[in-house]
């Protein structure tokens, strides 16, 4: 039903039905248990995000050092495929996905090898970035979307570079993706070289998560994307050797673009794949239930609003691919493009859920049927890594002066 494009090459198709059932089989029943226990239950080493969603993950060995064997061509058509596929499965888990793959990318895409090796590929990854004071104006720092008239205030995170050694204190908001959870963090934090804070010029690095210093808040309980972890990260007077560095103050502009683009088109991918999990379920359903005597397909109505739930799909998936292959051919990756598939799959796997969910009537809103969960977790999807309202107004920008970062 979906799909109006060429046959998939046969390396495409067998990462496609590899993510497909991966998806089908854990993800998505994984993700509807996981979605009515509680904090605590998931938390429990003996529960199925550990028993069952991590090492089926783990085994599919699909992670950024693996996938960097595939040329960039080959990597951009992957990529947007991989993730769709899971974003079918479960949004949340999609997220924590993506949050476990961003050390060793970073590592990756700044040569920082021995990170690599100091942190493998089968540890839990966040990526704390939002503060609780500073939200997506974290994604900012060339003040595109600042107030003339607003003072950014003091970061709530500082990185103090003291010679050979970077002390951390703070902390991060209560929105770190796999925060409660992660082994080592990807620490995006405002700069002191000896000069006060500096959010514009700061610092990435890999903050190992037992290091002394370092505590969690609470898991917090959320409307939606409830299999996600989510809580806040504290630095007390946190010292780590300089070698954790990633980008220092002269690249930091550079590696909030870099991973911007990155998380905006992962996210773009994850949630056209939640849009067409939506449609999916109205299509069957309205095959299936009969009102005036017919499947409820035959009526006008029905027929309209399957349309353009198919309409919007299709219109996502072909944004989605078609940036993820440029960013990934291209030697200066489009931030705003990233920005644009963000922003138009989340708002369409949100419209895509509602429609679907009133077409399901009163069936819609029960959990019996899974898009009640998927109209939460699209809901959600709308304001992380840059609330859509941000990312428009920040994306203007970038096409007006370019060479802003």
């Amino acid at each position: 039903m979906t799909g109006a494009e060429p046959p998939l090459s046969d390396t495409e198709t067998a990462f496609q039905d590899m993510a497909h059932a991966f998806a089908r089989d854990v993800m998505r029943p994984v993700g509807e248990k996981l979605d009515r226990m509680t904090q605590d239950e998931i938390l429990k080493k003996d529960s199925i995000y550990y028993t069952e969603f991590r090492p089926k993950y783990l085994a599919l060995e699909i992670n950024p050092v693996t996938l960097s064997e595939l040329p960039p061509e080959e990597l951009g058509k992957v990529l947007p495929i991989i993730m769709e596929e899971f974003g079918w499965g479960d949004g949340g888990l999609s997220v924590t996905i993506g949050a476990c793959q961003l050390p060793p990318l970073l590592a990756l895409m700044f040569g920082k090898q021995h990170l690599l090796e100091r942190f493998p590929v089968d540890l839990i990854g966040c990526w704390a970035i939002t503060e609780p004071d500073h939200g997506s104006d974290s994604l900012d720092p060339s003040k595109q979307i600042f107030h003339p008239q607003g003072n950014y205030g003091r970061p709530n995170c500082v990185a103090k570079i003291d010679g050979n050694k970077v002390i951390l204190n703070g902390q991060k908001s209560a929105w770190v993706s796999n925060g409660p959870i992660a082994d080592v963090c990807v620490l995006y934090s405002a700069a002191d070289r000896g000069n006060g804070p500096d959010p514009e010029n700061g610092v990435v690095m890999l903050v190992p998560m037992n290091a002394k210093g370092v505590s969690r808040g609470k898991f917090i309980d959320k409307l939606g994307q409830r299999p996600l972890p989510q809580g806040e990260i504290f630095f007390d007077n946190v010292e780590l050797s300089a070698d954790h560095i990633i980008a220092g103050p002269e690249e930091f502009q550079r590696a909030v673009y870099a991973i911007h683009c990155e998380a905006n088109g992962q996210m773009g991918a994850i949630w056209t794949g939640s849009a067409r999990a939506s449609f999916e379920i109205a299509w069957k359903y309205a095959h299936e239930r009969k009102q005036g005597g017919v499947p409820i397909y035959r009526h006008q109505s029905v027929a309209k609003s399957l349309f353009h739930m198919y309409r919007k799909v299709e219109a996502s998936r072909a944004l989605v691919r078609r940036v993820a292959l440029y960013n990934m051919t291209s030697p200066m990756p489009s931030l705003q493009s990233a920005m644009a598939t963000k922003v138009t799959a989340t708002q369409t796997a949100f419209e895509v859920a509602s429609d679907a969910l009133q077409m399901l009537g009163g069936n819609g809103n029960t959990r019996e049927y899974p898009i009640e969960k998927i109209l939460r977790d699209a809901r959600a999807s709308m304001i992380e890594d840059g609330c859509n309202e941000i990312l428009s107004i920040k994306g203007g920008y970038q096409m007006m002066d370019p060479d802003l970062l």
